[in-house]
Order: structure tokens, then sequence, then C-alpha cells
């Protein structure tokens, strides 16, 4: 299901990613419990940084490994500025479909740039490569992206799914009448593969308490070696 180009184990030996495939999940437009738990994940994040400024959440470890990578490319990580808005600005997590915000509150609890896709849009299997600069895909938006040079990106047998700069596509986003799918998780060096595995579980558990029925095909952190 899941394969690592011999370009992405080169250019990345000390990167992780992560994958949770599950099946008969459900992606309700809301859930009561779901934005319970909202709610209360958003109230701690309040409370476990509110104290501290700007400059001291830029010490945080798993952002320090982000900026890292994103500095590379002169962008900014944009989970960051979403931690930002919720923490300083009193701002809630995006209310969308049950099943991505299930994996938008994994995202900003841990800080793990997480994307998520339907299984049966998807032509397998998935490879994690590097880009040469002219691979093309479609955004969720619509918009036609160009990938940057030695962006770390996913494809499957069709194309482009996903990159660390530009985000997941169109072609296999989550929708209304998702009942398998699929997250991927991107960690830069410096992010060490427990964390990732944590998140994964984080997600699991979330996913869990929307679709109680639902069972895990895959959740694996994979490296370089």
């Amino acid at each position: 299901m899941f394969h690592l180009s011999g370009n992405w184990r080169t250019a990345y030996p000390d990167a992780h990613v992560g994958v949770l495939a599950m099946h008969d999940v459900s992606n309700p437009s809301s859930h009561a419990e779901l934005e319970q738990r909202k709610v209360a994940l958003e109230q701690d994040l309040r409370s476990r940084y509110a104290a501290q400024d700007r400059a001291a959440l830029l010490q945080l470890p798993v952002l320090q490994a982000y900026a890292a990578y994103y500095r590379r490319f002169k962008k900014t990580y944009h989970v960051q500025l979403q931690l930002e808005s919720i923490v300083f600005k009193n701002k809630s997590i995006p209310s969308v479909a049950a099943l991505v915000e299930a994996m938008f509150m994994a995202e900003i609890k841990n800080l793990l740039l997480t994307a998520g896709h339907d299984l049966n849009s998807l032509q397998l299997p998935l490879t994690l490569d590097v880009s040469r600069g002219d691979e093309r895909y479609t955004l969720l938006r619509g918009q036609e992206q160009e990938l940057k040079a030695e962006d770390m990106f996913i494809r499957d047998s069709a194309g482009v799914i996903s990159s660390i700069l530009y985000g997941p596509d169109q072609r296999t986003a989550i929708n209304a009448q998702t009942r398998n799918g699929i997250f991927t998780v991107y960690a830069p060096a410096g992010i060490a593969a427990e964390i990732v595995s944590n998140h994964l579980r984080d997600l699991q558990e979330n996913v869990l308490l929307i679709a109680p029925h639902a069972h895990t095909e895959l959740l694996q952190v994979f490296d370089a070696h």
C-alpha cells in the first residue's frame, strides 16, 4: 500500500511519515461528541500555551522542525499560525465535516502536518517521493499547482495526492460518501517516530468516536532505514 522512493530515502534520511488507513468510517456533517472533544481541546491548548508568547511557541521542538523545513522554501508553517489563532486570538478549530474535523483536531493537538484522503478514490500503491519541480496537481480549492523542487510529496498511480508545501489534492479528497479513509503525516527531521505514532493513535481515537465500528488496516510510521 505504501512505498518510499530511493530519492526520498537519500534526501531525507532523518524524516518520518506516518500512515493510518481505516475502513467502515463515516463522515457526517457534524457529530455532537466530537464537538465536545473539540471544545475541550481548545480549552486545553489555551491553558497550556496562553501564558507564553509567540517566541516561546517557536521553541517547541516540533514547530522548530517544521520551521527549519519551511524556511528552506521561504515559507511559514501554517499549523503554527492556526495554533496562534486559537491560543492568542480565541479562534476555534474550523467546523467542517466530522472526519476532516477529527483530523484537524489531532493535527492542532500534536502540531503534525496531516492529510486525509478517500481511500476508494486512490489508485494504489502510494509512494513517498521528492519533487523535481515540474510535477503538477489540482489543490482542494480547484487551483492547479506546480510543486517546488525538493519538497516531499505523495503520489498514487494517477498522480500527486499531497505535498508538504501545498497540501492535499482535490481528486482524492474526503467527502460525504467516504467510507474508507487514509491519513498521512509528514514529519521532517527532528520529530521522533514515537511522536508520529502517538499522533496517529490520537487521530484513530477521534475517528472511532465518530465511527465505533471502523477497523484499522494500517497504522505505521516509516523512515528511510
